[in-house]
């Protein structure tokens, strides 16, 4: 490097520590003149490459640079210290940023509603395995051997006698097996049927089962629970009519529907234009069922009822896909 070169080292060097804001500035320059691998620190180790007049002449030039460079760095240094600091003023009047915050799905938020209800009409809570005996399933709750429901097509087979549990029902049948009447139980769980995924069926849906077992328990009193539940949860003005239906486990059996809240039983979209709106299946407990869990069938009575979580919440938000609630898409569940 040649004295010229040298001198606009240097001339640069002034500049920019002269302009330096901050101390981390003024260490970079540092690193970037004196540093290691810098262009002095280079001319100083290769004037032994040199001839003895120009090693000399080099040598000179470059120390004075080097104490020229060192001064104004510490020049820089004292005039960066003594520099008052930049104070970032806050508005306090400005409204608070707003982060977004976890909240229970939808089908969590319902299934916690209904059982609210009927908790506070005296039934209990249950749970069983979602990994169920295929004699819990359908043995003991009078489905027959060749029912189609037990076909591979319509259940998830584990094993040849296990089986991703269709509806909550076996919960029924192991609490009968673990205490005697009277027994007031609802049980609500996730289920599982072989079914074709669609705006309105999916493969993995929720339940709520509920049933009540004592001395005299009529089918008037299952129609009293059911509209109770009907008007709280869908409104006082909400009426309910039974249907004929069948269901291996009741005897007499039916289903549940109520005036579309909606329309208030004029006719829409959501109901058909029929004004009503299926929402159960429910019956009175099969004497089957009583004689596989040792309940004597002439001294005891009881009824059963079973809903899908996701339709009730479909019906009561106005929502025509079940596979919303599965997707995940945050703009969908954000709303409720």
């Amino acid at each position: 490097m040649s004295q010229d070169e040298i001198a606009d080292l240097l001339a640069e060097a002034e500049e920019l520590l002269e302009n330096c804001a901050s101390a981390e500035e003024v260490e970079a320059l540092r690193v970037k003149y004196l540093g290691r691998k810098s262009a002095l620190t280079a001319i100083l180790r290769g004037l032994k490459e040199l001839d003895a007049d120009k090693r000399v002449e080099v040598a000179r030039e470059a120390n004075l640079a080097k104490k020229k460079i060192e001064k104004w760095l510490a020049e820089a240094k004292q005039k960066v210290a003594a520099a008052p600091r930049q104070v970032t003023r806050i508005d306090h009047t400005l409204p608070g940023k707003r982060y977004p915050t976890g909240k229970l799905h939808l089908i969590t938020r319902t299934v916690d509603d209904i059982v609210d209800i009927f908790y506070g009409m005296g039934f209990e809570v249950a749970l069983g395995p979602e990994v169920e005996e295929e004699y819990y399933n359908f043995g003991a709750l009078n489905f027959p051997p060749d029912h189609p429901a037990r076909d591979m097509q319509d259940t998830f087979y584990v094993a040849d006698d296990v089986v991703l549990r269709t509806h909550t029902s076996p919960i029924q049948v192991r609490e009968f097996q673990k205490r005697k009447p009277p027994v007031r139980i609802i049980a609500p769980g996730r289920t599982y049927r072989q079914e074709a995924i669609s705006a309105r069926a999916y493969c993995v849906f929720y339940q709520l089962e509920g049933f009540y077992v004592d001395h005299r328990v009529t089918f008037a009193d299952l129609k009293g629970v059911l509209t109770a539940f009907a008007q709280q949860y869908f409104g006082a003005d909400v009426k309910l009519r039974f249907r004929p239906s069948f269901f291996p486990f009741t005897e007499p059996s039916a289903e549940v529907d109520i005036s579309c809240f909606l329309c208030q039983g004029r006719g829409c979209r959501i109901c058909k234009h029929t004004g009503w709106l299926e929402i159960l299946g429910c019956g009175m407990i099969h004497p089957n069922v009583f004689e596989a869990v040792g309940y004597d069938a002439e001294e005891y009575t009881g009824y059963a009822f079973g809903m899908g979580i996701e339709r009730i919440a479909m019906l009561k938000h106005k929502i025509d896909d079940i596979r919303l609630f599965y997707e995940n898409d945050i703009r969908f569940l954000s709303q409720f």
